[in-house]
């Protein structure tokens, strides 16, 4: 299964293999940083919103499209609080991976992944964000990403050049 997962809508047209979701129209509660989902329910957040309904998706992709602004050398912030949801996808217990300690997965298959950035981004905010998507490959499950760092007006040009390279 293919995910594709923004920050904005984006007219595209969904496929058997390819589940879309707009973060923009979902309603996502900031975690709360209760650890529940690791102990009282473990692979569950205790938060009921939309978040749950997505980070199954994640867990169980091949290939995952994000797509998200750049703010200040981070993900944009309907993004970033979706990123931070996600950790029930990962288990309370920690292991050597790469020579760094890492949590343990949760049934989360490895992903090539591939990250739009857009906006109107610096250079620094440039270096940050490939900063930041190394540290998040390591706890996602990535075995191996692409950045594009694109203005506005090319993110469904992308997302669709993207789609037709899943499907060949």
């Amino acid at each position: 299964m293919n995910l594709i997962m923004s920050d904005r809508d984006i007219n595209i047209v969904e496929n058997r293999n390819t589940k879309y979701i707009d973060l923009s129209k979902l309603k996502i509660n900031n975690c709360i940083g209760c650890f529940g989902c690791w102990t009282k329910t473990p692979g569950k957040c205790v938060i009921r919103d939309d978040a749950v309904k997505v980070y199954p998706y994640i867990a169980k992709s091949d290939k995952v499209l994000y797509v998200s602004r750049v703010k200040y050398g981070g993900y944009d912030s309907v993004f970033k609080t979706m990123v931070e949801r996600a950790i029930p996808v990962q288990q309370a217990f920690i292991r050597i991976h790469n020579g760094e300690t890492h949590h343990f997965q949760r049934n989360v298959k490895e992903k090539d992944a591939t990250i739009i950035a857009y906006g109107n981004i610096s250079d620094g905010e440039k270096k940050v964000f490939e900063s930041l998507i190394s540290r998040n490959a390591q706890n996602m499950n990535f075995k191996s990403y692409k950045i594009l760092f694109i203005e506005d007006n090319m993110v469904e040009t992308e997302v669709k050049k993207i789609l037709e390279q899943w499907e060949k």
